[in-house]
């Protein structure tokens, strides 16, 4: 059967890497992504195409398994926020062998984004500038296409302040979020709060530990019925991701997920010359300052917090040494679009291998064993 499975997932890659990337490479990325996202909504609402897709992209293994706060996750492998953004995808992204996804970022008003173009392809360096500005629906039109769906994976709900110059204004800000936040309390298995957009109006306000502490004291003003985390920074300085994690403790937060996009232009792991001076950059660029944050974040807690890794993931090897930084769970956007989206059942085959080769039975001991 693995054999099987790793010849299906080697035909696939070569038709995507050899034609189709090729061919949806020649097209603004943006307008690409809204034709996938057409695409997968359709193949959602027939059960013949989701069986197919299954056939085509699906893996399971029990060693891959774990419940994480009440939540159980066939595999560690989700679907990062910013590519399902209004909740269209939820009946096709389990089909294609995602442990879990994550919709939005989701605001209180709907939001047309920044203007155009707001997408770009760093070619060289395997990764994506992203300027979107948080595009969406609004909380209240989501909700109400979402409430009645049944979902076959855990789904995140992660929110935003919308991207407006009213809500630079903190209170704004905070009742914003609050809305939000409301409008999905009966749907999907927990929150991300994302206080780390790098390309809304005002910036990111909510890094600083006052404002942090008024918009989690909204939050938390109403008894939690799902876990919540916080979506942090690659950018952070250490002294500002210790006082994030105090006041985490002190409305008991239950993790993070490191990390959203960065705006440094000087990292090593960017290869392209022109770069766009707006956006966040995502991608193998951001891959060792996620893990760091992950590494940081694991060692100070010892395990305290649940932490979900985000950044540079484009192998099971990748997403292997985030599980040892310390990440219980990981999420990926560009590592797909560079290699496919057969790229997901490939890493949960090689995990499997990668932790049968260490003597472990299931992915969960390998949880934070380069932290020492």
């Amino acid at each position: 059967m693995t054999f099987l499975i790793k010849t299906r997932n080697l035909i696939i890659k070569i038709i995507y890497k050899y034609f189709l990337r090729n061919l949806f490479f020649l097209f603004d990325p943006e307008k690409i992504h809204n034709f996938v996202i057409k695409i997968g909504s359709l193949l959602g609402k027939n059960k013949l195409t989701k069986f197919l897709t299954k056939i085509l992209f699906y893996y399971y293994h029990p060693s891959l398994e774990q419940n994480i706060l009440g939540i159980n996750f066939k595999n560690p492998i989700g679907l990062a926020a910013g590519f399902d953004k209004d909740g269209l995808l939820v009946k096709i992204i389990p089909c294609i062998g995602f442990g879990f996804s994550e919709i939005g970022s989701i605001t209180g008003e709907k939001c047309l984004g920044n203007p155009k173009p707001r997408l770009w392809r760093l070619k060289k360096s395997k990764s994506l500038v992203v300027y979107y500005g948080l595009k969406n629906e609004g909380a209240l039109k989501i909700a109400e296409r979402l409430k009645k769906e049944s979902f076959e994976i855990p789904i995140g709900i992660s929110i935003a302040k919308t991207n407006s110059p009213e809500t630079v204004n903190t209170q704004k800000a905070i009742e914003d979020y609050f809305k939000a936040y409301k409008s999905f309390l009966d749907i999907g298995d927990y929150f991300v709060i994302n206080i780390s957009c790098p390309n809304s109006f005002g910036g990111e306000p909510f890094n600083d530990a006052e404002k942090l502490d008024a918009l989690l004291q909204k939050i938390t003003s109403i008894p939690k019925n799902k876990p919540i985390f916080l979506k942090l920074s690659p950018d952070l300085t250490k002294i500002e991701i210790d006082k994030i994690i105090n006041i985490a403790r002190k409305y008991k937060i239950d993790g993070f997920v490191a990390t959203n996009l960065t705006k440094r232009r000087n990292l090593k792991n960017i290869l392209d010359k022109k770069i766009p001076t707006k956006g966040g950059i995502s991608g193998r660029a951001l891959k060792d300052l996620s893990n760091e944050v992950i590494s940081y974040i694991y060692k100070k807690t010892k395990g305290e917090f649940i932490i979900i890794g985000v950044g540079g993931i484009f192998s099971a090897k990748d997403a292997y040494e985030k599980i040892k930084c310390g990440a219980s769970l990981i999420q990926l956007i560009t590592g797909m679009i560079y290699e496919g989206p057969q790229l997901i059942s490939q890493i949960n085959l090689e995990l499997v291998e990668l932790i049968k080769k260490d003597g472990y039975k299931n992915i969960s001991e390998a949880i934070g064993k380069n932290i020492k």
